[in-house]
C-alpha cells in the first residue's frame, strides 16, 4: 500500500507535467504555428482598414444565414466579424489545432454574447468539421500549414454543393504586415494545392492592398 501511495503522486505529477509540455510539443511538430502568446500583434488597430472583412466577405457570398467554418482561427478576429455578418439564422465554426487558441476564441464569444459561433479542435491535416458548410475561409494561416493539399481534401468534403472555399494570405511584394518574406506562399502554389486536392479557381480578389484572396470551388470532374 505505501508503494502504491508513492506511485499515484508521482503518476499524477507525470500527467501534469505533460499536460504542460503538450503545446511545446505541437509547437515543434508544426514550427510554423503562431504562438498563443503573441496573438495582440494580430490585431493592431488598422486590421480592418487593410485586411477589409467586408468586402471579403461580399467576395465569397457570405450572407444572413451562412453556415461558415473559419480554419485557423487564431484569436477570432475574423470569426467576430462572420458571425456578425451571418446573423442569429447562420453558423460560424471557429476552428483551429491548437486548444490555447480555441480558449481564446471561447473567451471572446463569450464577451460579445454571441450564440452562433461553435469552436472546433481540429488536426493539421482534417478540420473535422461538424457538419456541411457554405464557405470555408482560411485567413493569414495557409503558409502554417504542414500538409495543405490533405487538409485540402478535407476542406473539399465538408463544403455543401456549391460551396466555396476563400484563402487570403501575404504577397512577397515585401511590403505591410504579415509573416516573414521565406514563410510566404506564392498564390500559384495554393492553386496547385488546390487542383490537387480537387478544387477548381473560381476567382481572384484584387482589392486587397498587401493581400491576395483566391476562391475556389469542388471541381465536378475531381475523384
Amino acid at each position: 500500500m505505501e508503494t502504491l501511495r508513492r506511485i499515484q503522486p508521482a503518476s499524477a505529477a507525470l500527467a501534469l507535467a505533460l499536460a504542460l509540455l503538450a503545446p511545446v510539443a505541437a509547437q515543434q511538430r508544426h514550427g510554423r504555428l503562431f504562438p498563443p502568446q503573441d496573438l495582440g500583434l494580430l490585431e493592431g488597430p488598422d486590421r480592418d482598414a487593410w485586411q477589409r472583412p467586408e468586402q471579403i466577405m461580399d467576395h465569397l457570398g457570405i450572407a444572413e444565414g451562412s453556415i461558415v467554418a473559419d480554419l485557423g482561427a487564431g484569436g477570432g478576429w475574423f470569426t467576430i466579424r462572420l458571425a456578425m455578418r451571418v446573423g442569429p439564422n447562420g453558423r460560424v465554426y471557429a476552428q483551429d489545432i491548437q486548444p490555447e487558441m480555441i480558449g481564446a476564441i471561447n473567451r471572446r464569444v463569450d464577451r460579445e454574447g454571441l450564440k452562433n459561433v461553435k469552436t472546433v479542435l481540429g488536426t493539421a491535416d482534417d478540420p473535422q468539421l461538424p457538419a456541411p458548410v457554405d464557405v470555408v475561409l482560411i485567413v493569414d494561416a495557409y503558409h502554417e500549414m504542414d500538409d495543405p493539399q490533405t487538409l485540402l481534401r478535407n476542406v473539399r468534403k465538408s463544403l455543401k454543393p456549391g460551396g466555396r472555399l476563400g484563402i487570403v494570405e501575404f504577397t512577397k511584394n515585401g511590403h505591410g504586415p504579415g509573416p516573414p518574406m521565406e514563410e510566404r506562399v506564392d498564390p500559384e502554389r495554393v492553386i496547385r494545392d488546390a487542383q490537387a486536392a480537387g478544387l477548381r479557381l473560381e476567382s481572384r480578389g484584387n482589392f486587397l492592398r498587401y493581400q491576395y484572396l483566391l476562391e475556389f470551388v469542388a471541381d465536378s470532374g475531381a475523384q
